[in-house]
């Protein structure tokens, strides 16, 4: 149910693109903080002598405490509203930042990464309980178009931000005008809290609480969900933190010029987002038809990475084009879990099945590390793009039985 009330079209404009703009903020915020402490590692290595598995430890604490968290926070959501949630979360951000800042030890620093990690779990099930209730249901694809566009901008902003405050002045300078940045998120959002209202979903006892809240666990769809985030974060997480490396050693290109292409492959995904959002609104009964052929065209275009059969600047180019065709399926990946979800249940079943997404990220660097510590990088593209096959297969699952319910 959307519970804006709104009088013409024009105001139902207003208000859907207010709301927009505000989730979309925070989305940001949040991918934000995947970035907080990876950025600084070589400043760690440097200040503390930490070693890799140290640091590496620092983003597997962020990835399970937000997926447990996650898992649990859509039940705080529906039961609470999406709006205090959201504000908790970045003041959690503050926090977090503040932490790491003042970080004179391994586990001062860990306790940023605990922070941070509490303060993302809950931003699916919260932004997706917003734009569901709050969004009319016409712009549904563009509002989720914009949902992923900006969590890119946020991956994107964040080693900006952070590296300009450590060049003009120090790491602990950057924390802290970070801090200042989520407080200043927070206050806005906190001002434009006539856009954020959502309906919480209550029972009459607890008893029957309990077991209502939990009913949707037992829907074979909501697990097909959180098979389909799980392996398609698996290969994001392969292009993420192999993808330099890889073409390095398998092409012979250039850091410099691999980490560019890293950064193109984000800015295709954002422009294939945008894309998405016209698509999702023009074939919204198809969602998972449109995931499984824009993921499917992806698989193939790693797969050709892995083949270096176009040299140099043409596996350059079918990289970014993964990147686009990763992006176009975005938005009808969301639309897909709308109609996937029960009524009464989007907190939950979002904060659940999008805990998929910290799993991926939590099991790609463990797995994967260990095929680049054997060289097997052919096979490390080879095996994500696989994978990405496997989440194709997932969404027609998912599909089959979102009609057939």
């Amino acid at each position: 149910m959307n519970t804006a009330a709104v009088s013409t079209p024009t105001d139902s404009f207003r208000s859907d693109a207010s709301v927009m703009g505000l989730v979309g903020l925070a989305h940001a915020s949040s991918h934000f903080s995947h970035l907080l402490l990876p950025v600084m590692f070589p400043v760690f290595m440097k200040e503390f002598g930490w070693s890799f598995s140290e640091l590496g430890l620092l983003s597997t604490v962020f990835f399970v405490v937000s997926g447990v968290g996650q898992a649990t926070a859509g039940f705080v959501v529906d039961r609470l509203g999406a709006r205090p949630v959201m504000w908790s979360s970045v003041l959690l951000f503050v926090l977090a930042c503040l932490a790491a800042a003042h970080a004179d030890s391994y586990p001062t620093m860990v306790l940023a990464a605990v922070l941070a990690g509490m303060g993302n779990c809950a931003f699916h099930p919260v932004d997706f309980t917003i734009l569901n209730q709050r969004v009319s249901t016409p712009r549904l694809g563009y509002a989720f178009s914009v949902h992923g566009l900006t969590g890119n901008l946020g991956w994107a902003a964040a080693p900006v931000f952070l590296t300009f405050w450590t060049a003009a002045a120090d790491w602990r300078t950057a924390y802290l005008a970070a801090a200042g940045l989520y407080a200043g998120i927070l206050v806005l959002l906190v001002l434009q809290k006539e856009h954020l209202l959502t309906t919480p979903h209550r029972q009459a006892s607890s008893a029957s609480a309990t077991e209502s809240d939990l009913a949707f666990t037992r829907l074979p769809v909501v697990w097909w969900c959180f098979a389909f985030f799980l392996l398609s974060t698996m290969t994001l997480a392969v292009v993420q933190n192999f993808s330099v490396p890889i073409l390095k050693a398998l092409h012979g290109i250039p850091l410099e010029m691999a980490s560019m292409t890293l950064t193109a492959y984000m800015l295709c995904g954002a422009v294939g987002m945008l894309a998405g959002g016209f698509v999702a609104a023009r074939y919204p009964g198809h969602s998972d038809r449109v995931v499984a052929l824009c993921l499917t065209a992806a698989a193939v275009c790693m797969a050709l990475c892995a083949s270096g059969i176009f040299g140099q600047m043409g596996t350059l180019v079918v990289l970014a084009a993964t990147g686009f065709a990763v992006g176009v399926g975005g938005p009808s990946r969301d639309m897909m879990i709308k109609k996937a979800t029960p009524k009464g249940a989007t907190g939950r079943v979002y904060g659940l099945v999008y805990s998929g997404l910290d799993v991926g990220f939590a099991l790609a660097p463990v797995v994967f590390g260990y095929f680049m510590d054997q060289g097997w990088y052919t096979a490390t593209l080879l095996s994500a793009a696989l994978i990405l096959l496997f989440s194709v297969g997932a969404a027609l699952g998912v599909g089959q039985r979102t009609r057939s319910a």
